[in-house]
Formats: structure tokens, C-alpha cells, sequence
């Protein structure tokens, strides 16, 4: 029996030695031809589209050995912007990153409740419209948009699909919004995931890129970013990681805001401990968590409670998926000694030894500025694609 010849590869496109750039796994023209199997013309070659682009520039990295520097490449951070998005119950935040991913400005604000769309995008419009100006930039340095939502989102439709926490969303396109500030590409997710890309790829010392983990948002609403071998999953219909609905026995009977009854968000939800508190002085789960740091025994004993109920239910998914890091965000991690407390307490007790086993449970990087890292880079990894960049650098120039 003979075997097909096997094809030669295609060749290495400039796009993807962006992408090796970018990374860190080839920084200097002789890494890139190692890497790739190119020629040393056809990576200058490469390169020279790039440089012309702007996209990629000459750095410097002291040798080993002490001698002369070796001639280096790094991506261009200041050859565009992206925006980030992130759009929550009572707060939005909306910032300008460069392309490296760095915060250039930002700025978050209070809303009310139950505020649809008609009334908190346009804000959100004003603000990138100032930032950008603020910056000196304009709408043509913008290279994409990253937005996030709680729930279920609609990727392609730039929509949320199914979210109790943002009531009047549901069906609603963002993308005409945006549009009044930019054309370039918009992509949406849900906060949870986003919050998981911003461990993924900006914290390299927290997870690496063949990593698995579970990333918590304990707020409001309960949510889970999934991350099984580097990846997101996102499940069949953009719907995993809805741990708040989950069914648990300590909710029997009580109400859902999802509409349901004996959700995991009923007993350890922020929006049903304040409801139970039933403080004057506690509005928000963040009015909570500021009273269980500053020591008050009531409102401590309710967080601690509400991560039991939580690691309780995550224990099921820690044995089925085996992750490393279960890393905890959200207002929440506000006040994470506490939280993780009763998280631990309740996961260790109901997972198995195996899956428990060097298990780490840690506070996710950036704080509250993780919605919008994730955001940022959200929309890095989709306009810095190799296959983005190409059809970028094919396109006719405009003017």
C-alpha cells in the first residue's frame, strides 16, 4: 500500500510571525527562521510588512554573555487603540488600551438598577468619545472593541441573549451604539469569560497558555470562566458556566431572579444577601463586603456563608474537570480572606483527594480592573490574529 505524499506546509505568513512576536517565543530574526523553517529573506521580507505597517519595531536585549545587544522585535504597542468595555449591573467601566494591552485611560460609572441599554450606552459612548480625545487620538487608531455583559450572550449579533441581572437587554444590538464612536470590529462576551482571559493571557505567572482553571465571578450574580488546556469553553450555545442557577439543597423553595426557584444565586447570590440582610445601610453587595472587612460579625459570617454554598456547588465541576486554579473575582474577592474561607471550606469537604490535590484557590489578577484587562484582550486576540493581520496588510490603502 502506498501512503499520499504528505503536503508541504504552507508558508509562514507575516501575521504569524507577529503572533510568534507577540508571545515571546521568537523575538529576533534568527528565532523567527528557527521557529518558522523560513529563510533569512523570506522572514525580512515578512517583516518589511510589518515594519511598514507599523506594527512591529526594533527593541534591545542585553545577550547573555554580555556582549553587544542582539537586534530584538516587539509589537508596536502605540500603532492603535482598542476599547474595552464592561458593562455590569449598577457599574460600567470603559477604558483605552494600547496594543500591548496597557490601561492609557479609563473611567467607571454608577448606574441606576435595572437601567437598560437606551440609557447607559450613550453614556458609555460620551465617555470612549472623551478618552480618545483625551489621548489625542482619533476613531481611526481604534483597531477593534471589546464589550462584556452578565449572562448569556449573542456573539454574532453583538447582543445579550439571556441575562436576569441586566434587565431590557436581552435582544438589544450594541454594535449601532459603538458605531458612533467607531467602525472598527466589535466583539462581546460574557464577564465571566472575559474575566478568564484576563488571567489567561496577561498573567502568565497565574495560568499559562496550556493551563486549566476555573475563574469565579462571585457578585452580584455567580458565574464560572471555564479554561480547559489554555482555551475558553464556552459551551454549545455560548451558555456554560452558569453556576448561579445551578440547583442546590439549600435554596429548596426560594425564588431565582432567573425566574426559577432553588438556584445556588438565592442563598449566595449579592443580590439575595442584601435582600436577606434587609440593612438601611446595605444596598449593594459591595456596601456588604466593606462592612466584612472593616470587622463586622454579621456581615462577615453572611460572606463567609455565601463561598461555603458556593465551594459546595463548584465542588462537582473540580471533579469533573480537574483544574489547577480555581481564582476567585467579582466584588466578592473584595474581601477574598473571607469569601475563600468559607470557599475552601465547602469544596474541600465535598471534593475528591485527587482533584483537591495541590488545587490553589487565589484572588484573580487586575482586581476590579479584570473585566475590563479581559475586555482589551478580547479584542487584541481577535484584530491581532495572524489571519486579521493578514487581510489587513493585503487590504487596499485607503486615501
Amino acid at each position: 500500500m502506498s501512503l499520499a505524499p504528505v503536503p508541504p506546509p504552507q508558508p509562514t505568513s507575516a501575521g504569524e510571525l507577529l503572533a510568534l512576536i507577540r508571545s515571546g517565543r521568537a523575538t529576533t530574526r534568527g528565532e523567527l527562521g528557527r521557529v518558522t523553517g523560513l529563510s533569512r529573506t523570506a522572514v525580512t521580507a515578512r517583516l518589511a510588512t510589518l515594519e511598514r505597517a507599523g506594527l512591529v519595531v526594533g527593541g534591545e536585549q542585553e545577550s547573555a554573555t554580555g556582549g553587544r545587544p542582539a537586534g530584538t522585535l516587539v509589537l508596536n504597542a502605540g500603532a492603535g487603540v482598542v476599547l474595552a468595555v464592561a458593562l455590569g449591573r449598577s457599574r460600567s467601566q470603559v477604558a483605552v488600551h494600547d496594543l500591548d494591552g496597557s490601561e492609557l485611560a479609563s473611567v467607571s460609572h454608577e448606574q441606576e438598577v435595572g437601567a437598560g441599554p437606551h440609557e447607559v450606552m450613550p453614556v458609555v459612548v460620551r465617555h470612549l468619545a472623551e478618552l480618545l480625545a483625551s489621548l489625542g487620538r482619533s476613531p481611526d487608531d481604534v483597531r477593534g472593541v471589546g464589550i462584556s455583559l452578565a449572562g448569556v450572550v449573542d456573539a454574532e449579533r453583538l447582543m445579550s441573549a439571556d441575562s436576569p441581572a441586566l434587565a431590557g437587554w436581552d435582544g438589544v444590538p450594541l454594535a449601532p451604539y459603538v458605531r458612533q464612536v467607531t467602525s472598527a470590529p466589535v466583539l462581546i462576551d460574557t464577564d465571566c469569560n472575559v474575566m478568564a482571559l484576563s488571567q489567561l493571557r496577561v498573567a502568565p505567572t497565574t495560568l499559562d497558555e496550556r493551563d486549566d482553571a476555573l475563574v469565579l465571578k462571585a457578585s452580584t450574580g455567580i458565574g464560572l470562566g471555564l479554561v480547559a488546556d489554555g482555551r475558553i469553553v464556552r459551551g454549545h450555545r455560548g451558555a456554560a458556566g452558569q453556576l448561579g442557577h445551578v440547583k442546590v439543597a439549600a435554596a429548596a423553595g426560594l425564588p431565582c431572579r432567573c425566574g426559577d426557584v432553588g438556584c445556588l444565586e438565592a442563598v449566595a447570590g449579592g443580590w439575595a444577601l442584601v435582600e436577606a440582610l434587609g440593612s438601611d445601610e446595605v444596598h449593594h453587595v459591595r456596601d456588604l463586603v466593606t462592612r466584612a472587612v472593616g470587622g463586622d460579625g454579621r456581615a462577615r459570617a453572611v460572606v463567609r456563608e455565601s463561598g461555603r454554598h458556593v465551594g459546595e456547588a463548584l465542588a462537582a465541576i473540580v471533579i469533573v474537570t480537574n483544574p489547577r486554579v480555581v481564582a476567585v473575582g467579582g466584588d466578592m474577592a473584595g474581601a477574598f480572606d473571607v469569601f475563600s474561607a468559607g470557599l475552601r471550606e465547602g469544596l474541600f469537604a465535598s471534593t475528591t483527594a485527587l482533584a483537591g490535590r495541590d488545587l490553589q484557590v487565589v484572588p484573580v489578577a487586575h482586581g476590579e480592573r479584570a473585566g475590563l484587562v479581559g475586555c482589551a484582550q478580547l479584542a487584541l486576540d481577535e484584530v491581532l490574529s495572524p489571519t486579521a493581520v493578514d487581510a489587513a496588510l493585503s487590504a487596499p490603502r485607503r486615501g
